[in-house]
């Protein structure tokens, strides 16, 4: 259990502490005297400031020790710590959690977790020849449970990726408030197989700001194939002085 009282001599021994803070400090200069804490029974830190330039708000700790019915005190750790208000590295974070959208590059390998909550296993047994047209009836199903696959989109991957792309091109964006109509009656619209066929499909028009890009089919941009019609050409007004004409007499 921590002394609230510091020991005397341990408390006493500032100069002790000063000359082992001072060698670890060298080059730079060792800073003030900030006092001591009671760190238990016959032990004390000392604190220091630091004055190198790439530490602020840093100090050195020196803890100083005395046995049990002994009259000398020693050195027992130096120590450079933080303070209140010193200067930190932010918190490490995994490299797998630091990646972010577009960060993958050409021979960069990604692989996917075995617990990864976005992947369920796929199905990958085969029917039998005998039951060949039952499987031509189930085409359909087979792909979007994912025979082939060792794993597919989960629940949470499929939701995930919906709310990512409607995030982008989706009914909110400033693009599709503006926009003279929704994607669902593009024709420029590729529409996609699977479970969202219904709320997504991929943009085909050159000129849109989505082209190639999964949409929303609420969403819409200001290249919509029914948006308006192409102006008409119209005749040129008369001339005021007409030139082609006979002149009167």
């Amino acid at each position: 259990m921590r002394s609230r009282t510091p020991d005397r001599l341990c408390a006493e021994a500032v100069e002790l502490a000063r000359d082992a803070a001072a060698q670890a400090a060298h080059p730079q200069p060792l800073g003030r005297y900030l006092g001591a804490v009671a760190e238990g029974d016959r032990l004390v830190t000392h604190l220091f400031a630091s004055e190198d330039p790439g530490y602020p708000g840093w100090r050195w700790g020196v803890t100083v020790a005395r046995a049990a019915r002994a009259r000398y005190v020693t050195v027992d750790e130096v120590a450079l710590t933080p303070g209140p208000d010193a200067l930190l590295a932010p918190e490490w974070v995994p490299w797998s959690e630091r990646l972010r959208p577009g960060d993958l590059g050409p021979g960069d390998l990604l692989p996917a977790e075995e617990d990864d909550a976005r992947l369920v296993p796929g199905f990958l047994a085969e029917a039998p020849e005998a039951e060949s047209a039952q499987r031509g009836s189930l085409t359909d199903v087979a792909a979007e449970v994912g025979l082939g696959r060792q794993r597919v989109l989960s629940p949470l991957g499929v939701e995930e990726a919906a709310d990512r792309w409607e995030e982008q091109f989706g009914p909110a964006t400033p693009m599709a408030q503006a926009a003279p109509a929704g994607c669902v009656s593009c024709g420029f619209l590729l529409p996609m197989a699977g479970r969202l066929r219904q709320a997504f499909g991929i943009c085909g028009n050159a000129y849109s700001p989505a082209d190639g890009r999964v949409v929303s089919l609420a969403y819409g941009c200001g290249a919509h194939s029914e948006a308006a019609q192409m102006p008409k050409a119209q005749r040129p007004a008369p001339p005021v002085v007409d030139h082609l004409g006979a002149d009167p007499l």
